[in-house]
């Protein structure tokens, strides 16, 4: 069982690994198996929106929605892609969006 995981980018990838964490750096068509063995086997996993946009997006949503592991999905070092906007989306849901 892995504590804390990551995928990502070679870059982003970097300081995290001198954090201790365990990281992929999958290719585009490697992202679904790379997601799902460390989602099986991670307490804490997070991937790059940039990443996270290479999975099928019902496979996202279905393993955000599950409690464990705690799925996170981050920015890259570069902001190439961000995350979806959850206050936004919490407020929409409950019909407080402007």
């Amino acid at each position: 069982m892995t504590l804390c995981a990551l995928i990502a980018d070679e870059v982003t990838a970097a300081g995290f690994r001198l954090a201790g964490l365990e990281v992929q750096v999958p290719e585009d068509a490697e992202v679904p198996a790379c997601f799902r063995a460390l989602l099986a086997r991670s307490e804490i996993l997070m991937i790059t929106a940039e990443r996270a946009a290479r999975l099928p997006p019902r496979e996202l949503e279905q393993a955000l929605a599950q409690p464990r592991p705690l799925l996170v999905v981050i920015p890259d070092v570069r902001h190439r892609r961000e995350p979806p906007d959850l206050g936004a989306r919490l407020r929409r849901q409950l019909g407080m969006a402007e």
